[in-house]
């Protein structure tokens, strides 16, 4: 999906189409409706805090703001731009609604996240383009929304072709054209080499996939290992040998916070344990949500060296209950030292287990246990 978190924004603040528009701010800066109807927006030239954004509209791209960016930096580079809150009810909504649209037209789906999936186009339509608009049509109509497509051979390819031309783009690729559209690029284009092996990479000359397809594999091994050099000159050359997996399963879920300033366990104690037990709540909602029971709960903490540590525990029965995910997450917590100040919590649930089989499991527990008896 295109700018998929501003892109739904704009559906409910049409007015600031063709802005710059960062998302990522908090509650303060949620829109103010005006006695004339108009709204009043935060400028993101006046945030402060230690946050991250979340996207970005195309214009703010423009500017050099983008997503995973501090905000503070991005204020920088952008002060007039328009800051919004992030609403993740709204963008799980719209994520169901271009799934389903799309599971109308193609059924082999690998689900990857809140915006973006891949598809087993075996065996369908050979017109794959007009099978491609058939996919872009049904998404526009059911969320008013576009998407970029990439058609290749691979999830690889398919990745890179899809970020080609956005927004609203389409790009289908053969194995032919990788040494005239693909080795061009830079290699932060494929999915897997970020800024410190890009960095790397540079320190060895290499900028482009043609450079990197062109690299002797033993100096790779000598920069990076064995596994990650052998992957390296896979992909560069358009390898890529991973399914379209249409089974996966949810593995584990959590709540995390960055603090709008570092906090301290011991002088800031009640405020760090409200921030914690919402977080708690949050979770097991979440797990309510989506049908869930947790055998195993574990915290993550961000201290201000940004060194961090988890611990976890696992429960005698799974649960989804709130207080004992609290109590849970209380206990890891004692477990970690905490002479240093805090700049990010976390709570999260693994070892997951779908809530009606754990209810039949201990029925079937009980009736074992009555039998013995």
């Amino acid at each position: 999906m295109d700018a998929f978190y501003a892109s739904v924004e704009l559906i409910s603040y049409p007015e600031l189409r063709g802005k710059a528009v960062a998302i990522g701010g908090r509650n303060e800066h949620r829109p103010v409706l005006l006695p004339d109807g108009t709204r009043k927006f935060s400028r993101l030239g006046d945030y402060v805090g230690r946050g991250v954004l979340t996207t970005s509209t195309y214009e703010a791209r423009a500017l050099g703001v983008f997503s995973g960016m501090g905000t503070m930096k991005a204020a920088k580079l952008a002060p007039d731009a328009i800051l919004l809150p992030v609403n993740f009810d709204a963008y799980r909504h719209y994520s169901r609604l271009f799934k389903a649209a799309v599971a109308s037209v193609v059924t082999r789906i690998e689900d990857r996240g809140i915006d973006e999936i891949y598809l087993d186009l075996t065996g369908e339509d050979p017109d794959t383009k007009a099978l491609a608009q058939r996919i872009k049509d049904a998404v526009k109509e059911a969320t008013g929304l576009s998407c970029s497509i990439g058609i290749a051979p691979n999830k690889l390819l398919a990745k890179i072709c899809s970020d080609l031309e956005k927004p609203n783009g389409l790009t289908i690729l053969g194995m032919d054209e990788i040494d005239t559209r693909i080795w061009p690029l830079h290699v932060r284009k494929i999915n897997g080499i970020g800024p410190k092996a890009a960095q790397k990479l540079e320190e060895l000359g290499v900028t482009t996939i043609h450079q990197l397809a062109e690299m002797d594999v033993a100096i790779l091994q000598e920069k990076f290992g064995r596994t990650y050099a052998a992957w390296l000159s896979d992909v560069a050359h358009g390898i890529d040998h991973r399914d379209v997996i249409t089974d996966s399963e949810t593995k584990s879920i959590s709540r995390e916070t960055t603090f709008a300033k570092d906090l301290h366990a011991r002088h800031d104690r009640a405020e760090l344990s409200e921030i914690f037990t919402a977080l708690c709540n949050k979770l097991a909602d979440d797990l309510k949500r989506k049908g869930f029971v947790t055998r195993t709960i574990g915290i993550k903490l961000r201290y201000d060296d940004f060194k961090s540590v988890t611990r976890d525990l696992t429960l005698p029965e799974p649960t989804a209950d709130a207080k004992l995910i609290r109590q849970a997450a209380g206990a890891c917590l004692k477990r970690v030292p905490l002479e240093k100040r805090l700049r990010l919590l976390g709570v999260k649930a693994s070892t997951l287990v779908d809530e009606g089989e754990a209810q039949s499991m201990m029925t079937l527990s009980g009736r074992q246990l009555e039998l013995d008896v």
